[in-house]
């Protein structure tokens, strides 16, 4: 798979609560164990589902480029759904209530959230699949996956590395953009998938 079509997949994995869930836990108090886990959590689900629709053979090794076809048509359909899924939710300003725990996070809850969000997720579930068809279906080994599962992975880190590497200036930073992105999201959402829906169809 090229990059090209890696980052839109990514992209839709991380879209919403599961970038926001990333945002507080690396403003929790122990956001260092906190935030690994829930990546490490993350990597597992993704790469559970990625292998499982890989060893079942779904999408035919005969397939060929239509596995191709298929994960292009995968990408598209994800996209435009979560754009319509984004606009008809705007007017829900409000974080789930199981946000509110975030700040007070566990590290065994956080690796559960990294595990549940990315796993369970209809989205991300949809896209992890088509993963593993593309592989099945192309004869490729399971392990092209890894560039796929680690730049989903980095995504979800960015918060906790800006921390790591900005200090004191990321923890007055993040709560901001935390915030703001609660008030924005809906805006922020349309405005990436709109642009990777021209990358995807150009």
């Amino acid at each position: 798979m090229s990059f090209r079509t890696i980052l839109p997949l990514a992209i839709v994995m991380i879209a919403g609560p599961q970038l926001l869930s990333a945002i507080f836990l690396a403003t929790s108090r122990d956001w260092r164990r906190n935030s690994a886990l829930f990546v490490l959590g993350a990597g597992l689900s993704i790469s559970a589902a990625i292998a499982l629709a890989y060893v079942l053979g779904i999408g035919s090794r005969s397939a060929g480029g239509g596995s191709n076809d298929l994960l292009s048509t995968v990408v598209l359909v994800l996209i435009v759904a979560a754009m319509i899924s984004t606009f008809l939710g705007r007017e829900e300003s409000e974080p789930p209530e199981w946000m509110g725990k975030l700040e007070r996070a566990t590290p065994r809850f956080s690796f559960r959230l990294g595990f549940l969000l990315l796993g369970v997720f209809p989205t991300d579930i949809i896209t992890s699949v088509a993963v593993g068809a593309h592989l099945a279906g192309n004869d490729l080994p399971l392990v092209d996956a890894a560039p796929f599962v680690g730049l989903t992975l980095l995504l979800l880190a960015l918060p906790s590395l800006a921390v790591l590497l900005l200090g004191d200036r990321a923890e007055t930073l993040l709560p901001q953009i935390r915030d703001w992105m609660n008030d924005n999201a809906w805006v922020v959402n349309e405005a990436v998938l709109a642009f990777f829906l021209v990358l995807t169809i150009t």
